[in-house]
C-alpha cells in the first residue's frame, strides 16, 4: 500500500491551508472521510480514529447555534480522534475554537470552495485508488469496447502485436510489458501502466513506439478495470478446443477472481478478432445471456421430444 500524505491531497485538490502548514507530512491511514456526528458528543472507542474529518454546512451551522464555551469543547471532541486533518467545504468561516486546538495539536485545517459531497466524492475516490493493495505482473492491458483484459503469455508470444492491431480496431492501449494491478475491492480490479511505460508499446523487428502521437488521444487510456484475463500460448494439436466452457475457469491476483480464458496461437489465426469476440461475450453474460447454456437447453429440447415420441 503506497502512503499518502495531507501535502499529496493539498497539492491534488489545491486546498487553502488555514493552518498547519509545517505538519502536511501526516499521513492518511484510512481511505473514507468522515462528517462528524457523535464525534462531537464524546470521545467512543467503537468509532475509528484517524480518518479525515470534514465539516460541511450542516456542521458548522450546528456549531454556531452552540455559546462559545460548547463550541469549542465540541471540537476537542472531534480532535481526540486524531484526524489527520480537518476540512472545511463551501468556503466557510472556521469555527470558534479550531484553529486554536489545531495548532496545539499539529493538525493541518483546510478549506476548499467545493461541497461537503463533492469533495468527499473526490477524497474518497482518490484515497482508495492511491492507498489500495498493488502488484506489477508482465503482460499487455487492453481496453475492447469498453472492457478492460489483461493480455498474459511467455514473452515474444505476441501480446504486443496483437495488441497493435487491437489499436488499429479503434481500441485502447493501457500498458505495455509491465501492468500495474489495484484491489480496489474484494471484485474490483484496476489495471494501469507505471508511469514510465506510459502511451508506449514495444513491437518486435519495430521498436518502441508512443501510440499517442502516432494514432492520436483516442488510441490510449490511463486505466481500466478488468474483466477477462486471456492467455495467448502455442498451438497445441492434440488439445481440445471445441469445448463449451460451461463451468467457468478463473485467475486470482490479490484474492480478486477474474474469468481466464486461453487462446491458442497458429498462423492466420484472427487473434484480434478473437479477442473481440470474447469481450462481447462476456458483456452478454453479464447481461444473463450463455451461448453454451442456450445450446445445451436445446439438445435437452430436442432429447425430450425424441422420448416424448418413443424414438
Amino acid at each position: 500500500m503506497k502512503i499518502i500524505t495531507v501535502n499529496n491531497i493539498v497539492e491534488r485538490f489545491t486546498f487553502d491551508v488555514l493552518t498547519g502548514s509545517d505538519h502536511l507530512y501526516r499521513v492518511l491511514k484510512k481511505s473514507k472521510v468522515r462528517r462528524p456526528g457523535l464525534e462531537f458528543m464524546d470521545k467512543f472507542d467503537f468509532i475509528a480514529n484517524e480518518h479525515v474529518q470534514i465539516l460541511g454546512k450542516n456542521e458548522i451551522n450546528y456549531l454556531h447555534t452552540l455559546s462559545d464555551e460548547e463550541c469549542k469543547l465540541r471540537i476537542g471532541n472531534i480532535v481526540q480522534y486524531d484526524p489527520p486533518c480537518i476540512i472545511i467545504t463551501s468556503n466557510q468561516p472556521e469555527p470558534l475554537g479550531l484553529i486554536q486546538y489545531c495548532v496545539e495539536e499539529k493538525i493541518p485545517v483546510l478549506r476548499t470552495r467545493d461541497s461537503t459531497s463533492e469533495i468527499s466524492a473526490k477524497l474518497d475516490a482518490y484515497a482508495i485508488k492511491a492507498m489500495a493493495q498493488e502488484i506489477a505482473i508482465h503482460g499487455v492491458c487492453v481496453n475492447v469496447s469498453g472492457i478492460g483484459i489483461l493480455l498474459r503469455g511467455k514473452s515474444g508470444v505476441g501480446k504486443s502485436e496483437t495488441a497493435h492491431t487491437l489499436i488499429g480496431r479503434g481500441h485502447r492501449l493501457v500498458a505495455d510489458d509491465i501492468v500495474v494491478l489495484k484491489k480496489l475491492s474484494p471484485q474490483t480490479l484496476l489495471g494501469s501502466h507505471n508511469e514510465k511505460n506510459k502511451e508506449f508499446l514495444a513491437l518486435r523487428s519495430i521498436g518502441l513506439m508512443n501510440v499517442v502521437r502516432l494514432y492520436g488521444r483516442a488510441a490510449f487510456q490511463e486505466e481500466t478495470r478488468i474483466a477477462l484475463d486471456i492467455e495467448l500460448t502455442k498451438w497445441e494439436h492434440n488439445a481440445l478446443n471445441n469445448e463449451l466452457e460451461l463451468e467457468s475457469k478463473f485467475t486470482e491476483y490479490m484474492g480478486v477472481q477474474i474469468p481466464h480464458i486461453q487462446i491458442q496461437l497458429q498462423p492466420g489465426r484472427d487473434v484480434a478478432g478473437l479477442i473481440e469476440a470474447a469481450a462481447n461475450n462476456w458483456y452478454l453474460k453479464q447481461q444473463g445471456y450463455s451461448a453454451a447454456e442456450e445450446f445445451v437447453k436445446r439438445l435437452e429440447q430436442d432429447f425430450q421430444t425424441d422420448e416424448d415420441n418413443g424414438k
